[in-house]
This record gives C-alpha cells, structure tokens and sequence, in this order.
C-alpha cells in the first residue's frame, strides 16, 4: 500500500492540467527513467598518434578531438522528436573532453547564445576569418582562431550526419514518424549554419549549438531564455503559423533534451542535475524595458506539467512584475522540486552598476549556470571559495597546536578576529592570476561565443573575454556570526564561563559542559529577526565585504564578493571544532547564507527579514537564501497567496536570489529509506535541483535537517 507522503505527491501530480500530447510525456518519461543515460558509453576513438608527430599545439590538438567528436560520436535521433542532437559520450557528462579525456571542459559560464541566432555560424565564421584578415594578431592569436574555424567546421559535419540519419530513416517511417522527421530536417537544412526564421528553428538552433558544446564536455548554462527566442514566438503566434499549444509541445521537447544525463550523480555525492545549465527568465532588457511574454509562461506550464528539474529556472522580479506572472510561479514553487528560484533583479542591477559594469549590460545579467551573477557572453567566472569559521577557530585558540585565547574584553577578542579574517580575504584575491587559471586548458569551441575573443586573439581561460572574473566568495557566516554572539554573551555579558572554560569546552566537544551548551543553544541568533543576533552577523559581513572591494580588480581579474557554500558546509565539518553556539564536532552547519538548521524558529517571514537586515549592495556577486517550507501551509488560496507575499517582500526589503523548496521532511526520510519509490523526486541543493535518490547519504541528511518553515 503506498505511503501517505506518496499518495499526497501522487494526489498533487494528478491535479496538473495535462496540456502536452501522450506521446511527448512518453519521451519525457524515457529521458527521466534514465533510459539515455544508460546507453552512454566512453569514447571509443582518440586522437591518432601519428597527428602528435606535427607537434601539434593545444589548440589543434583540442580542434582535432572536437572534429573526431562530430565525425563518430554515436547519434541519437528518437521517433516523434521535434528537436534534435545529443550529447551521447560518457566523458561528456563527466566534464572531460571526449579524444583527450584528461581534459577537463568549461563550465561556470553562460556563453553568448544571442549572437548564434542572430549570426548563425556561418556569420560566426566569417567573423573569424575577417579577423584573420586584418591581421595583428600573434602566433597564439593566429593558432586560436584557425582552431575556432576547424571547431566550426566540426559542428557543420555534426548538423550534416543528422540530416543524412534522418533522410535514411524517412521512407520506412510510420506517417506520424515521417511527418516530424521531415519538420525536423526542414529546421536543419538552415539552422544553426544560417540564422532562424521560425520559433522552431530558433529553438532547434539554440539546442545544436548547446548540445555540441555538452557533447565535447563544455557545460554552459542557457540564459535569458525568453528573451532570446521570444521574439520569434511573438511574431509566429501574430502571422498565424503556430498556435500557443504548438508552441508549448516544441518547449517541452527543448526540455526534455535537457534530461538527457538524468541519473549520472556526481563523485563528490552531490546528486544528478548539476550540468550548469541553468535558465533564466523575465526581467527587464538592456533598454529597461519588461522581457515576460508568452514564452515565459509556456516555460512555467512545461515544468509544471513535465517536472523536470534538469533546467533550475531563475525568475528575474522587480517591483513592477506582474501579479500574473508572481502567482504562476508561486504555482509551479509549491508542487515542490526547487526548480524555479527567484532574483531581485533590482537588487542585482544596481549591484553591477556600483561595481562599474555599464547599465545596459548589467540588465542583461544571468548566471554561471548556477546562481551567481555574470554578463552573459561576455565573461570567464570562477570563484575562490573559503570558510569564515577557520580564523574564528584560529582566535579563540581551539585550531590544533594553538595557544590559550585570551581577550581582555570583547572588543579586543573581535578585533583579532577581524584582523585573521582580512588576511584570509587578502590570501584569497592574490591568489590566481590569469596564467596560472586553468592554465593549459584550450577552449577555441567556446571561445567563439564569448566576446571579446575573436577580436583579441586570446581564448577564454587567457584574457580573451571581456571580463576575466575570480570572485572571492565566504562560506560559514551565520555560523561565525552566531558563534561571536554566544562568545560575547556567554563568556563576557553572562559570565557563565572564563574564556579559558569556554574553549576547553569547545576542544573538549562540549563533553562534561551540556549545562553550558543548553545555554548557548538557547540564545537567539541570526534568522529570527532578532536586532542582536544580525547585527553581529552584519558586523562580520561588512568587515569581509569591505575587505573584498579594497581588490575589486587585482592581476587583470575582476573579484566581485560573493557568499556561498555550495555544499562545501559537509567538507568542512572535518576542520571545524565544536562551535560557540553550541553544536558539536561533526555537525553541519549553515549553507550559503541561510539561517544555521534548527536556529530559525520564528516562520519564513522573519528569516526573511534577518537575511535583507544586511546591506546586499556591497555584495555584487550575489548571495542565495535557502527556504524550505511544508507543503501543507500553502494549500488552497490563501497558501498561494502567501508564497506571493513573501516573494514581494524579498524584494522590497533588498534581497538578491531566493530559492524556495517546498517539501516535507517525513517524505524525505521515507525517500531516504525508500529511494526506488521516489526515483523523480527533486530537491533544490543550490545552484541546481538534483533527484533526492542520486544524493550521498550526507547530502540527504544536510537537505532533511534544514529547518522546515510553516507559512503563516
């Protein structure tokens, strides 16, 4: 008999309006059973040895594998398909370039889509061989952009084989079969070589180009969905050649490629799903003016419908979003899954500005893939990573081998904090300059659709993008934050303890001291809007905040300050001690910048308003607060109502990026213990939505142990 968590997940799938044809949720179906994914296997060809006798360069050695891909990849071509092209080599999901897998590919980035539709690839190619032509260039310079047009051609053999599969299987095809194949190869005979015409060849395009790119290990997220293909749509609908429910079966097509690799799982145990391909919609363009159309909300109808988590979609809002648009994807939140997560684009806007983008490039922001913010085709990101607990640990004397702490006072105590904090900031942004990033790793393939490349000659891990970004980004806020609060009310205020005490207790595991960690467990701390409690987290906050814009620009590379943790709160148990705020060894502790789990005891609301009491405009390469709310306080109309509310409030009171995961912890335990009846069941993890039974059992208890929120 099924469980009462499956019949209340079944009751709410079966309350979705079935919009899509049966045999386009067949297709679905396959690519989320993992039915793709299986079939994959490595490549079975590599570059031959003799090429290497030319000593070949980087470059030409990565043109070779890419051309090697486009010639004997396996194809993928399944009945009823409306769009094509896959990404069927194993080393491809795994991030490693096929013929030369101890490559790695390129990932935290979204690539210039916009230019391809409008360009093609042949307007791409003339671009570099104009480039060519007018020469300046160096021998690097020379060497990439011949490699850009050997990647080109790579592509076109890869569009060619497709159109000659599908051509061979049109004359046994059932008439339904044949009918799409041949829509299929109309869209092919144009795009992506030449720009699109239709909706259909605009998405056709967008999906080759960014599967060719999956499919030689290059994981770029897609961007601004509804603004790059909207216009299309909007002026098929007027002239009368597709209708909105045509148009809605091609988008769930386009989503159901995006569960190709659905059930490959990380190593590290951080699930499925993390591609980096994340898509972003509504918003405003670079002239101000609203992006929501038509296509915005096919999108939404297609996920909630489909539930494919493999595309995490990031609604961009801002104080003018239209209530339509608020409660649809209110809607679409509380079926569960984490896939739609919310910006502030205000927020997000000024933020870029400040730190000196121009303003209409900062309105086109998107993302990495992931969450943080980037010019799209325009930007080499990464970040660098680090834990804020380290040099509190390191202050009160309980690292390994460190001396007894001893503080005259607070103050004193606090300021030799700020002073190991500043340190580690400073360690950070010296660290990677643009020769030692990636060093080695060639990318003409993606260099062609990221500006400034061509024109510079220099490739996407050399300087060639318009901005090279290494964003300093802090993990363990709340939880140092937290941990100064008890220190000052525990050891200073309250006098429970001399600070010797304390940090005996804290090396020691709180063994012996459980009085002493029910005193610390009871303070209030950041998350339920207590003034105390944040504004020593905004304390912590400005000092890291400040120390990071003194280095906004350092070796050639932009360093805007981010927060995250992106699960790293797991690693870091094995060099945290015990902390202040009474939790012990081994406990994991707060991700991103959420409330550390089991601290927040007030309702969403004041989480809320903890989080937007920091002041988000020195913090320009964003930072995620993580809700996660029981499904049963958002039924019906009012429950609707107050997942709007609370997305406005975000907004008005200055947050930046919100994810929202609407799911019961007793039907996470019961998927933890039953995993083969929850095979589909999403989670947001952070940047990404993975299918709950690919988590490692630590990454299961990190999403159950956050703390469930009752919308009131």
């Amino acid at each position: 008999m099924s469980s009462l968590a499956e019949r209340d997940f079944g009751a709410r799938r079966e309350r979705l309006i079935r919009r899509l044809s049966a045999q386009t949720r067949d297709l679905a179906a396959r690519a989320l059973s993992g039915e793709h994914s299986r079939a994959m296997k490595p490549a079975d060809f590599g570059i031959a040895p003799e090429f290497y006798l030319t000593l070949p360069t980087p470059n030409a050695q990565y043109a070779e594998a890419v051309r090697l891909i486009a010639e004997r990849a396996p194809l993928r071509v399944l009945p009823g398909e409306k769009i094509v092209g896959a990404a069927t080599l194993l080393e491809a999901a795994h991030h490693r370039v096929p013929a030369l897998p101890a490559w790695p590919g390129t990932s935290h980035t979204t690539i210039g889509f916009e230019r391809l539709l409008r360009a093609g690839c042949r307007g791409l190619r003339a671009d570099v061989r104009a480039r060519l032509q007018r020469g300046g260039l160096d021998a690097d310079g020379r060497d990439l952009l011949e490699a850009m047009l050997r990647c080109l051609e790579a592509a076109e053999v890869w569009r060619q084989r497709h159109m000659a599969l599908i051509e061979e299987r049109l004359p046994d095809a059932a008439p339904h079969d044949a009918a799409e194949y041949r829509a299929v190869l109309d869209a092919l005979r144009r795009v992506p070589e030449d720009p699109p015409r239709t909706f259909r060849e605009a998405l056709q395009a967008l999906w080759f180009v960014f599967g060719f790119q999956r499919l030689c290990g290059n994981w770029s997220g897609i961007g601004r969905f509804d603004k790059l293909l909207g216009p299309w749509l909007a002026r098929d609908l007027a002239e009368g050649c597709l209708t909105l429910d045509d148009a809605r079966e091609l988008v769930a097509h386009f989503w159901i490629k995006g569960a190709e690799w659905a059930g490959i799982a990380f190593a590290n145990g951080s699930g499925d799903a993390q591609f980096y391909q994340n898509i972003v919609l509504a918003g405003v363009d670079e002239a101000g003016c609203e992006v929501e159309n038509a296509l915005t909300h096919l999108v939404l109808d297609v996920v909630e419908e489909l539930r494919i988590s493999d595309f995490p979609i990031a609604v961009r809002l801002n104080r003018r979003t239209s209530e339509s648009l608020l409660r649809r994807v209110a809607e679409v939140q509380r079926l569960g899954g984490g896939i739609v997560a919310v910006y502030n684009e205000e927020r997000v806007i000024e933020n870029l500005v400040r730190f000196g983008y121009p303003l209409e490039e900062a309105r086109d922001f998107a993302n990495d893939g992931c969450w943080e913010v980037i010019i799209p085709g325009r930007t080499a990101f990464s970040y660098h990573p680090f834990d804020v607990m380290l040099p509190l640990q390191e202050t009160l004397g309980l690292a390994p081998g460190s001396p007894p702490a001893e503080y005259a006072d607070f103050e004193s105590l606090y300021a030799a904090f700020r002073a190991r904090l500043a340190k580690q900031v400073t360690d950070v942004v010296n660290s990677g300059p643009p020769a030692l990033w990636n060093r080695g790793t060639p990318a003409p393939l993606l260099s062609l659709f990221v500006e400034d490349c061509i024109e510079r000659g220099r490739a996407y891990h050399d300087g060639g993008p318009r901005y090279t970004v290494r964003a300093p980004h802090a993990g363990g806020l709340p939880d140092a934050a937290n941990s100064l609060l008890a220190v000052r009310a525990l050891v200073f205020e309250q006098k429970a303890a001399t600070l010797a005490e304390f940090a005996l207790a804290l090396r020691n595991n709180w063994e012996g001291r459980e009085d002493l960690r029910r005193r610390a467990l009871a303070l209030a701390y950041y998350g339920n809007d207590d003034p105390q409690a944040d504004a020593m987290l905004a304390r912590v906050y400005d000092d890291f905040t400040t120390f990071a814009a003194r280095a906004a620009d350092r070796f050639g590379l932009l360093r805007p300050a981010g927060i995250s943790t992106f699960g790293r709160q797991i690693d870091w148990v094995k060099h945290r001690q015990a902390t202040p705020s009474g939790h012990r060894k081994g406990d994991v502790l707060a991700g991103n910048l959420s409330p550390t789990p089991g601290t927040d005891r007030l309702g969403p609301t004041a989480v809320i308003k903890s989080h937007c009491a920091l002041d988000f405009s020195r913090l320009p390469n964003g930072t995620v607060l993580d809700l996660k709310i029981l499904p049963a306080t958002l039924r019906g109309e009012a429950g609707l109502a107050s997942l709007v509310a609370l997305m406005r409030a975000f907004v008005n009171l200055g947050g930046i990026f919100l994810h929202v995961d609407v799911v019961d912890g007793a039907q996470l335990r019961e998927a933890q213990a039953h995993p083969e009846r929850f095979p589909n069941l999403a989670v947001r993890c952070s940047g990404w939505s993975a299918r709950f039974a690919t988590l490692s059992r630590a990454w299961q208890d990190m999403v159950i142990q956050r703390t469930e929120q009752a919308v009131r």
